[in-house]
């Protein structure tokens, strides 16, 4: 029998980081283009379905690769997710409605399921625990370096170009992160020969779906009878989920972890900080072209110094875990959050563009040291053959926070807009598509343009007092931890 080849961990490394880089670049273009994109398409009633769908097929996808990561091993499972992302990159960029995009886009979400809890997974074969944060560090610097390059270059595809292309900018980075990976990983991992837990699978998959359509019927013409009757379904299906589990011989989620107090808090505050992140990354942009009235590229520049401060704050969770306890970390990290969400939630509308800056470099680096303690804690506290699964389920909680939260905030932006232009009879929702895209806002009546300026800053203040709630949460569940002193 040949003896495999050892890995190049330099390489791999880099590989990983413009993985990292790729996903990072990806969602910072689309944030920057989102306006452009929803006046384009004219459907801003289904913006946040963009972004949701997407989350929501990452969410389904991630444990599946987790498990299959474990079973057939890591490489095969990440250049598949690979390949698949590319193709949905491809796809949504010659996507000419909103429908279509989202398909795309869903498809495209599919293969990003693969790229974070493997990569992850990789990062905790190859390096010791004592290096892990630092790597984790290194790797998170890719959002760093993207945030500065995807405005610019956002700014510039969306003004000189077309929307379209923003998306076919993954496909170049994804072949040459495949060909690294496939020359300089050699996987070490044996393949498992546990027969795979088909139903429970599929048990999940409805769980998360009908979660997500529960959250997406509160916006709709359903309303609460819809809501009801989805998270009803997802309950039903959950059940069913926990019961197959139990007798699986390999489960796709071991039940056991739950019985783990540390991982299950560093989860859920990883779920609560990543839905928060969603929102703010999604909304800012909207801000600075609706209501400012600035390019694109200044929407997407509003959150560069989050992405810049996150390294940092990651650099900073690698020294701060060697001398202080976990729970004390996230709550210093948990407050500084907070202190950004408040200021959001109460500028006024006349708040200049740098005030924005400021308080981006401050919610930034608090994400950083929250989800890099949240994500070394998770992988810490289990036993090292289960790191594949707790890797998976520590970017599945994540993603699904991601996932429910972009909803709500979609639910409380639709809901308050829907409430202002029923208060003013001269104010049409389209009217709303036209203002959140400086390319068509200038069409609009001028006389019209403070009660709809005012309509957008409601909505979006109302997103940053909800956003105020989810850190007050997490703050409790961490007081709550009495495992991680």
């Amino acid at each position: 029998m040949t003896k495999a080849k050892p890995t190049n961990v330099m390489i791999t490394t880099i590989a990983i980081f413009i993985a990292t880089f790729m996903t990072a670049i990806e969602g910072t273009i689309v944030a920057t283009a989102m306006p452009t994109i929803v006046g384009d398409l004219h459907g801003v009633a289904l913006m946040n379905w963009i972004v949701s769908i997407y989350l929501l097929t990452n969410a389904m996808a991630t444990p599946i690769y987790g498990k299959f990561a474990d079973k057939i091993g890591r490489k095969p499972v990440l250049m598949l997710g690979l390949l698949i992302f590319i193709l949905g990159s491809t796809a949504s960029g010659l996507s000419q409605s909103m429908p279509i995009l989202i398909v795309a886009r869903a498809f495209q979400g599919i293969g990003a399921g693969a790229i974070m809890p493997v990569t992850f997974t990789i990062i905790a074969d190859i390096y010791p625990y004592e290096k892990r944060a630092k790597v984790l560090g290194f790797n998170g610097s890719a959002w760093g370096i993207a945030s500065v390059v995807a405005p610019l270059l956002g700014g510039f595809i969306v003004d000189q170009l077309s929307w379209h292309w923003i998306f076919f900018i993954n496909v170049p980075i994804g072949l040459i992160t495949m060909a690294l990976i496939m020359v300089f990983y050699h996987d070490q991992h044996e393949a498992v020969s546990a027969p795979v837990d088909y139903l429970g699978t599929v048990w999940l998959v409805l769980t998360l779906l009908f979660l997500m359509l529960g959250f997406q019927a509160l916006a709709g013409s359903h309303g609460l009878l819809g809501f009801a009757g989805l998270l009803v379904l997802a309950a039903v299906a959950l059940w069913l989920f926990t019961r197959q589990e139990r007798k699986a011989a390999d489960p796709i989620i071991d039940l056991k972890l739950f019985a783990n107090r540390p991982f299950v808090v560093a989860n859920a505050i990883a779920a609560l900080i990543s839905g928060v992140v969603i929102g703010y990354e999604t909304y800012m942009p909207m801000w600075v072209q609706g209501i400012l009235g600035m390019g694109a590229s200044y929407g997407g520049f509003a959150i560069t110094p989050s992405s810049l401060m996150w390294v940092i704050g990651s650099f900073v969770a690698g020294r701060m875990l060697t001398s202080l306890s976990v729970r004390r970390i996230l709550t210093i990290a948990m407050t500084t959050i907070l202190v950004g969400t408040l200021a959001l939630a109460l500028v006024p509308e006349s708040t200049p563009y740098l005030a924005f800056l400021g308080i981006a470099a401050v919610l930034g680096f608090g994400f950083g040291i929250v989800i890099t303690t949240t994500t070394v804690r998770a992988q810490a506290v289990v036993d090292p053959s289960e790191i594949g699964v707790a890797s998976s389920f520590n970017t599945l909680s994540r993603t699904l926070g991601q996932t429910l939260m972009v909803s709500l905030y979609g639910v409380v932006l639709n809901l308050r807009m829907a409430q202002g232009v029923a208060a003013h009879a001269n104010i049409k929702a389209s009217m709303l598509n036209q203002l959140i895209n400086p390319q068509t806002a200038v069409n609009l009546p001028k006389k019209l343009l403070p009660v709809l300026h005012e309509i957008l800053y409601s909505g979006l203040h109302n997103i940053y007092f909800f956003s105020v709630l989810i850190v007050v949460a997490g703050l409790i569940i961490n007081a709550l931890d009495r495992q991680s002193k």
